[in-house]
Formats: C-alpha cells, sequence, structure tokens
C-alpha cells in the first residue's frame, strides 16, 4: 500500500504520523547522544512529544485561523500563543516530574528546584522551537500549494475566458442577435441602438473584466441581465424569465464567469412546458457573508438526465466551471443538482470574502 492509494484524510493522518515519528527518533538519538542515556532520553521525548503535537495543532489549526489570518489580531494571537505555551511547558514539567525522574533539570548539570525560572524558560523556549519549526513546515506547505493552485486558477480562467468568447460568438447566438438587430434597424425600432449597446457590453465583459481576479456582483447581474435581453429577441415570447434578487449586492466582489455558465446552460438545455412557453428562474440572494444563486429549466426531453453533464461544443462546459469552483473555494461551496421531472434545478452557494 502506497500513500497515493489512500483516500486524502488516510494520506494526511498517514504523512503527520510520519512526521511526528521521525521527530521523535530524531531527538531520542540526539538527546541521548548528547548525553549518553537514551533510556532517560526516550522516557523524557515520550511524555513532552503529546504536549508538542498538541500546542503545535492548537496553534496551526485554531490560533492562526481564528486570531492572525485573515483577522490579524497580532496582540491577541501572541499573548494567546505564550499564554498557552507557558501552561503546557508548566504541565511537561510536572509530567516528567513524576513520570520519568525525580531528578530535576537533570540535563543543566547542577541541583535545581522544580519550578526554577531557568528551568521554565529552557522548556518555555523548547516548545516555542516545537511552534517555529512546526509552523514553518505548515506555511511552506500552503505557501507550495498555493502557488500551483493559483497557476492552475489562472490557466483554468485562460480556459474559461477562451471558451466562454467562443460560445459568444458561434452562430446559433451571435447570428440570431445580428439577425434581430436586422429587423428591429428595418422598422427603425428603438431597441436597436440598445441591442447594440447589450452586444457589445457583453463582449466587453467577457475581453475585459473576465481576466480580472474578482469583479463587482452587479457587473455580474448586469451581464446576466443582457445575456438574458439578447437570448429573448432570439426566442421570443416563448422564454419567460423571472430573475428575483435579494440583499445588498454594493461592496461584493465575486470571480467573473463565475454564475453565466449556470444561466448557459439552462437556457441551451431549456424545454418548452405544456402551453409551448420555456419557464427559467433565475435566484440570486446574498446573505450572511455568502452568495446563492439558483437556476430551474423546464427539461427537454432530448437530454433528460443529460443536461447538466452534457459539456456541448461552443459551449463554456460546466464540468470546467465545477473545476474553478473547485480551485476558488475548495470545500467552502455547496452545489446542490436536482433532476426530477419536470425541472432541473441548480443551487449553488459560494462564500464571500
Amino acid at each position: 500500500m502506497t500513500l497515493k492509494s489512500l483516500s486524502p484524510t488516510q494520506r494526511t493522518v498517514a504523512q503527520h504520523s510520519l512526521f511526528w515519528l521521525g521527530y521523535y527518533t530524531f531527538n531520542v538519538v540526539r538527546w541521548g547522544s548528547y548525553f549518553g542515556d537514551y533510556a532517560y532520553s526516550a522516557q523524557s521525548n515520550l511524555v513532552e512529544f503529546p504536549i508538542h503535537i498538541v500546542l503545535a495543532y492548537f496553534n496551526l489549526y485554531y490560533l492562526i485561523p481564528k486570531l492572525l489570518f485573515p483577522k490579524r489580531k497580532y496582540g491577541w494571537y501572541i499573548g494567546a500563543l505564550l499564554g498557552t505555551t507557558l501552561a503546557l511547558s508548566l504541565l511537561r514539567v510536572v509530567l516528567t516530574y513524576f513520570l520519568v525522574t525525580n531528578e530535576v533539570w537533570p540535563e543543566s548539570g547542577r541541583e535545581e528546584n522544580l519550578f526554577d525560572f531557568n528551568y521554565i524558560m529552557a522548556v518555555f523556549i523548547g516548545e516555542l522551537y516545537v511552534v517555529g519549526v512546526t509552523g514553518s513546515i505548515k506555511l511552506t506547505i500552503d505557501w507550495v500549494r498555493n502557488r500551483e493552485r493559483t497557476r492552475e486558477l489562472e490557466k483554468t480562467n485562460l480556459q474559461t475566458e477562451l471558451a466562454y468568447l467562443k460560445s459568444q460568438v458561434q452562430p446559433h447566438f451571435f447570428f440570431n442577435t445580428l439577425n434581430n438587430l436586422y429587423s428591429l434597424t428595418l422598422v427603425k425600432s428603438d431597441k436597436a441602438p440598445e441591442t447594440v449597446m447589450k452586444l457589445s457590453e457583453l463582449m466587453s465583459y467577457v475581453i475585459y473584466q473576465g481576466q480580472e481576479a474578482e469583479i463587482n456582483l452587479s457587473a455580474v447581474v448586469n451581464h446576466i441581465n443582457n445575456y438574458l435581453d439578447l437570448e429573448k429577441l432570439r426566442f421570443g415570447d416563448k422564454l419567460e424569465i423571472d430573475f428575483t434578487i435579494e440583499g445588498d449586492l454594493g461592496g461584493v466582489r465575486v470571480a467573473p464567469l463565475l454564475l453565466i455558465p449556470f444561466v448557459e446552460n439552462a437556457i441551451k438545455h431549456g424545454g418548452k412546458d405544456e402551453h409551448g412557453k420555456m419557464p427559467l428562474k433565475l435566484s440570486l440572494c446574498v446573505k450572511n457573508n455568502r452568495l446563492r444563486f439558483r437556476t430551474q429549466n423546464h427539461k427537454t426531453p432530448a437530454v433528460n438526465g443529460h443536461a447538466l453533464e452534457a459539456d456541448r461544443k461552443g459551449g463554456i462546459g460546466l464540468a470546467n466551471a465545477r473545476r474553478r469552483l473547485k480551485l476558488l473555494y475548495g470545500d467552502r461551496y455547496s452545489l446542490d443538482i436536482q433532476d426530477e421531472a419536470p425541472y432541473f434545478t441548480v443551487d449553488l452557494t459560494v462564500p464571500l470574502s
């Protein structure tokens, strides 16, 4: 059995266990050879290492996320870290005295009291050393992973931009828009200039704003509305759209091209109801620092059960959308898909920075 054959959780547990086992062995050999007493080194480190582990994980997975990143409460973090380290250092002193040896701090080479200041400080600094080593390793690993993730995200974003741009200029969309625009100009409709502007804004959004890491949510909503308005020209009165928005969009920023794949998919695979209409329901809600976006379309029998996974030629590809969500939010998003006749529903929730 190899690490690659394990689940992510099992792999993490195995890697951490190997690290602490290796670190323990290194310390036993190091101090045992230094003082010429391997038995004492093994016993004392056996008492110390559970304390090392508790302190290291408390710092890495509680103090840092709660106080340091992203809240930057440096004073609170330093105070909490020093206080916790001192408390565990005192615990280590007491446990070593009762479980290992009654001789206080034999490494010093002289007679010491149990709570001698120099002894406590030596233990305290030793625990801070462990915090520094484990913190450095964790931050280095996170930095490497974030760099790889950023590169992958940049690559995916570029693929998304190109795919989406292609999907917007393909014949079924572009030529229908131009034909409808031509019809509007023939009758000198007031909608003609507005249609040209919407098409221009649609292209500008993809080419320019699509390159940004984050954009205003209001710009995303405007882009969706432009897209829907142009699709209305294509389908006419058959397309019935119900788009509701809740919450304050001001100051909210999200990744570009995040929501439009689900709108495009709903229209592409939307079917007619018993009245010959194509009903499309969209809802967007900003609440409790989270964004929820929902689409619901009447299913087309020909693609029943396959609408979401179909990565049809010219489309942005919802597999790509899933991949971007994973890169952007890790496990902090939810994507719920309901495929129950006669509707196909997608419910997406993402955290807001």
